[in-house]
């Protein structure tokens, strides 16, 4: 029976993220292969950062957007 499963290195211990489905005690033979980890924080904004840069479309939704954070929305307060 071969199975591949996932889990985190402890020290000597790997610890799956499965249950391996087998008894207690039994003997098994392990073969590890590294995975590399995932995408560093932000790499995946860069790679669709400017994907809308010239649709006519969302210019002018972002153009509507700009125009509605400049109204003012707080009641004034009155001086005493």
């Amino acid at each position: 029976m071969s199975l591949v499963l996932k889990g985190v290195v402890h020290g000597n211990t790997i610890e799956l993220n499965n249950s391996l489905g087998v008894a207690d005690g039994q003997t098994v033979e392990v073969s590890v292969k590294i995975v590399p980890p995932s995408r560093p924080w932000g790499e995946g904004i860069l790679h669709s950062a400017g994907a809308l840069a010239d649709d006519p479309y969302w210019d002018n939704i972002m153009s509507e957007i700009h125009r509605e954070r400049q109204l003012q929305r707080r009641p004034q307060l009155e001086e005493a």
